[in-house]
């Protein structure tokens, strides 16, 4: 379904490891902090700067990341593998919380900035797929992950009211 290699340089230098399951804690596996590159193949990696899954991430998909990032260089302490299917992604978004006032159904990547939704959403729910949602409208700035099935009511509660400018589903690797 997906696995991951990580390198301890950049440019897939120095030491690797191979993963194909969730690894909560990079210490248990004497890798905590290290890694500067990564292959993926398969399904996307989400990398989080601290154990359990938790800080700022990174989400990589399918290919060869030669660099992981000056923010996440070297301070990468989990790994989690996205197993949820990613064929036909839909969202939900809708303007106030509690799903209540306008709303719009999402299936590709949106640059809400560049319309009428920007900064106006406050609560979503998925229906297929896993969806990375940004702050700005270049991807960049508070992220988010929603996954199949989630329902959140109130975006205040991860700190997210009016802020979404941009969304895009995680895309399917191959494997190959």
């Amino acid at each position: 379904m997906g696995k991951i290699i990580i390198y301890e340089h950049a440019n897939f230098q120095g030491l690797s490891r191979e993963f194909t399951t969730n690894i909560y804690d990079l210490k248990d596996a004497d890798w905590n902090d290290i890694v500067s590159s990564v292959k993926v193949i398969g399904q996307p990696w989400v990398l989080y700067e601290h154990e359990n899954y938790g800080g700022r991430f990174v989400v990589l998909e399918e290919g060869e990341h030669n660099f992981v990032g000056n923010v996440m260089n070297d301070k990468i302490s989990s790994l989690q593998l996205i197993t949820e299917d990613l064929h036909n992604p839909q969202i939900t978004l809708y303007e106030h919380v509690d799903y209540r006032g306008k709303s719009r159904i999402i299936r590709q990547a949106t640059n809400l900035a560049a319309g009428h939704h920007n900064d106006m959403m406050s609560s979503h729910k998925v229906q297929r797929g896993v969806w990375l949602l940004c702050e700005n409208g270049d991807g960049s700035g508070i992220q988010y992950i929603a996954r199949a099935h989630e329902h959140l009511p109130n975006y205040n509660a991860i700190n997210f009211n009016d802020k979404l400018s941009f969304l895009r589903p995680l895309r399917p690797g191959c494997g190959c």
